[in-house]
């Protein structure tokens, strides 16, 4: 059997999300970076992800960073602001 296909936003893909990517953003209280799982694009322009509580969130774009696997297998996280668009940046 083979794996499902992911449901495709189109306004997630114009920035270079999608539906069930990992990404993280930084939390109000204590000001350290939590892990979400993006759900949809918000009508404000915002992310909607699920927290690491379940709980819904919206997030603001310049608030949000996406992990990028390297050549060499290695993950660095990026502001998602600087991917313009969803263009992967070559890394080193």
């Amino acid at each position: 059997m083979s794996p499902r296909p992911r449901p495709v936003d189109d306004r997630l893909a114009e920035i270079g999300l999608e539906i069930g990517q990992i990404v993280r953003f930084v939390g109000r209280s204590d000001r350290r970076f939590r892990e979400g799982v993006v759900l949809r694009r918000e009508t404000d322009g915002s992310i909607g992800l699920r927290d690491d509580r379940g709980r819904a969130r919206a997030i603001p774009l310049d608030q949000i960073e996406v992990r990028i696997i390297g050549p060499r297998g290695g993950e660095q996280w990026i502001p998602l602001t600087d991917l313009g668009g969803g263009l992967q940046m070559g890394l080193f």
